[in-house]
């Protein structure tokens, strides 16, 4: 494992990647607009793929700083029955490096031999995640890999009772005291510790798409990029499959059937009833059946889905896009898909450690707008005593929480043009987000 400085991911002015998408967007028309596709083409999309360039470096948290034994650590306890309370089902299991850390069926089964309520995920890339699970109850990875285990349905251990298990294990104890050399004891954190940092270090390798989004032109065939338009455009894909990760980590109600309200019941707020976490298209070839449910067996299925199977409720996504394709456009679309996938079974990519980020520049004010899913600005600077006004410019619901440090604070449905006030008594560092898209972080300096 390799250490090193993460670049910041390129970005460009919205105006010049909005023209230039427009440009791209007159290569839809699936195999028809493969005898347009030329320099030029590849010119005007030029704009738009930069936005997909894969990162340099895998954040890790401080708090748990990635070291090559706790790493191998993770990897072992990963892979070891042992992890559940009859031995006989490991992470494993039900997140198989075979089937791209799926386990391949609609809704898998744990140590109690009954259906889960929910379709097994994938795993890749989760070291950029906002939220964990489906319905995103998780805030950290740590806490994360703690569900699993000690879940009646899954694996149906308890944490305290496996740290004393592990202890009694010569060769644990030994790999303990070197992934933990400050605090070598086995216990549940340190358990945890060491699977997330396994976790974080699953990054999916680089395919023809990466190439291409690095500048080989040749790396993908006419069709593949006219799909790239449409992904970008008439589909709107984009939307929310946006980023190197095809994912903007929110939750999204995309008109599934179904009862299970997922992250309006987590975090109490019907605007986000039936809306699941969006997940990455990284190596989708490998990791069907699709969906929350694991209802739609193929990508197939899941066109037909938005063309014709949309749920109509008051929930529904405002990002979400009615896609009808003509057959041409649909087998381009399908064909860029399938440029995020290995052609063999995937291998997570070599581990960079990214360094620390770069600290950010805190703007005076007391005035912060929501919109395109971000907080504008992301950092303010505001006195003791003074509150922020936040007001939402954008066409979603939001929804401002605070859930650390010495005050609480909760919008509930922040709908579009509303504005939301947050007062600040004490000084401190704080960080608000959104509960339904929270990839959006404000980080709140208040001085005295």
């Amino acid at each position: 494992m390799s250490l090193g400085q993460a670049a910041p991911a390129p970005s460009l002015p919205k105006a010049f990647l909005a023209g230039m998408l427009t440009a791209a967007l007159v290569l839809t028309g699936g195999s028809q607009a493969q005898e347009q596709v030329s320099g030029a083409s590849d010119a005007a999309l030029q704009g738009v793929r930069v936005l997909y360039r894969r990162p340099d470096g895998v954040p890790f948290p401080e708090t748990n700083p990635p070291m090559p034994a706790k790493l191998a650590l993770g990897r072992r306890l990963f892979a070891d029955p042992k992890l559940s309370v009859n031995g006989k089902v490991a992470c494993t299991s039900c997140h198989d490096p075979a089937l791209g850390f799926t386990d391949g069926v609609p809704i898998g089964r744990g140590v109690a031999k009954k259906p889960l309520i929910r379709h097994v995920p994938h795993l890749w890339n989760l070291s950029w995640g906002a939220a964990y699970f489906w319905d995103g109850r998780a805030r950290t990875l740590e806490e994360q890999v703690r569900g699993p285990i000690e879940d009646p349905f899954e694996m149906g251990e308890n944490l305290p009772r496996l740290a004393s298990r592990l202890g009694r294990d010569r060769s644990y104890r030994k790999a303990f005291a070197e992934a933990f050399p400050e605090h070598p004891q086995i216990g549940p954190d340190q358990i945890a510790a060491a699977l997330a940092t396994h976790v974080r270090s699953l990054v999916s390798p680089k395919t023809r798409f990466d190439a291409w989004a690095e500048g080989n032109e040749t790396a993908l065939n006419a069709e593949e990029k006219a799909g790239f338009a449409l992904f970008n455009g008439k589909a709107g894909c984009s939307n929310c499959h946006s980023g190197w990760a095809f994912t903007d980590r929110a939750f999204h109600d995309i008109g599934l059937p179904g009862s299970d309200l997922g992250r309006g019941k987590v975090i109490g707020l019907p605007a986000a009833d039936h809306a699941f976490q969006t997940p990455s298209l990284r190596e989708l070839a490998w990791t069907a059946p699709y969906m929350h449910d694991g209802s739609l067996a193929t990508l197939d299925a899941v066109l037909d889905h938005y063309d014709h199977g949309v749920v109509r409720r008051p929930s529904l996504s405002p990002d979400l896009k009615r896609v009808t394709l003509t057959e041409p456009e649909r087998a381009a679309l399908l064909a860029f898909l399938a440029t995020l996938s290995s052609e063999n079974p995937p291998v997570p990519a070599s581990l960079v450690a990214a360094g620390p980020a770069a600290p950010l520049t805190a703007h005076e004010g007391t005035v912060i707008s929501q919109k395109d899913k971000l907080f504008q600005p992301s950092a303010v600077r505001v006195r003791a005593g003074e509150s922020l006004t936040i007001v939402n410019d954008d066409v979603r619901t939001h929804n401002v929480r605070l859930d650390t440090g010495p005050q609480k604070f909760n919008s509930g449905a922040q709908e579009p043009g509303q504005s939301v006030t947050v007062p600040f008594a004490r000084p401190g560092r704080y960080e608000l987000y959104c509960g339904i898209h929270p990839a959006m972080r404000l980080d709140v300096s208040v001085e005295r």
